[in-house]
């Protein structure tokens, strides 16, 4: 008959850890170069960590990756350019307000123009219609009398 012995379970050194540490080393040496690219790729190359590995256990490295990444040079020239062409979408629209706003004051100056004239004929009108009706005060009758 076979006596199993309980294993000794000695702590082995947490993988995790060490990949931890790893992964943090080659993201501070990354970072220090601004010129090159720093990329999970090159990261995982320099700790010796699969990507799978990176994505899944390493979260609080990769999002420290993605915020060096969004606030590098490269961002700041990609959001530059991007804004540049934003503003340039945004002038050609405005041209186009522009060109609608000269002809809405284009034609509200003629409506204005046109109601002005009619006025001054009516004027005209009711001027030469009093002349003719040759008008005099009339000493009305009063009640008290």
């Amino acid at each position: 008959m076979l006596i199993k012995r309980p294993r000794s379970k000695a702590p082995r050194p947490s993988r995790r850890g060490t990949a931890r540490t790893q992964l943090m080393k080659a993201l501070e040496t990354s970072v220090r170069h601004p010129e090159a690219t720093v990329t999970v790729t090159e990261i995982c190359r320099l700790a010796g960590v699969s990507r799978n590995s990176l994505y899944r256990y390493h979260v609080p490295i990769l999002k420290a990756l993605r915020d060096h990444q969004r606030h590098g040079p490269r961002f700041a020239q990609a959001k530059a350019r991007k804004s540049a062409v934003q503003r340039r979408a945004e002038n050609i629209g405005l041209r186009a307000d522009i060109a609608k706003l000269a002809a809405l004051v284009d034609h509200y100056y003629a409506a204005y123009r046109e109601t002005a004239s009619l006025l001054e004929r009516r004027d005209r009108e009711l001027a030469e219609l009093r002349s003719k009706l040759k008008l005099r005060p009339v000493l009305l009758p009063s009640a008290g009398r």
